[in-house]
């Protein structure tokens, strides 16, 4: 039997890294759902997309990933998700900040694969599941 496959929503302006990584993960038992901006992420989750993971990157026009995030946190609507930050911003200040707004890991692009990124995102989800009784 075949397991459930995960919602990953991937959040990235470029759309080379976004359609790549849209790609990998499919590839890799998960239902991907994807946006190339803040905006259209909070439009998404308004309408009842309910990803088990948000992976976004920081750097983008609008609305940036923190802001975003806030937004995420700010209006309830995806409390259940696991957010991994996937950006080349990797200052001890953004880590920082990615933290306090609740993200369950941060992964710098230029340092992983996208392989990599997978097994990372996969370990970050298998560590933030929901214990069962």
């Amino acid at each position: 039997m075949q397991a459930v496959k995960k919602k990953i929503f991937i959040v990235d302006d470029d759309s080379f890294l976004l359609d790549m990584y849209a790609f990998k993960f499919s590839q890799n038992n998960f239902e991907v759902f994807t946006a190339s901006n803040g905006a259209e992420v909070i439009e998404k989750l308004k309408s009842g997309l309910q990803p088990d993971i948000i992976l976004m990157d920081i750097i983008m026009p609008e609305m940036d990933g923190f802001e975003m995030l806030e937004k995420i946190n700010n209006g309830k609507l995806s409390e259940h998700s696991v957010k991994i930050v996937l950006s080349n911003k990797n200052q001890e200040s953004d880590i920082s900040r990615g933290n306090s707004l609740g993200v369950a890991g941060y992964i710098v692009k230029s340092n992983s694969t996208p392989t990599e990124v997978i097994d990372q995102v996969t370990n970050i989800l298998t560590k933030n599941a929901p214990v069962e009784n």
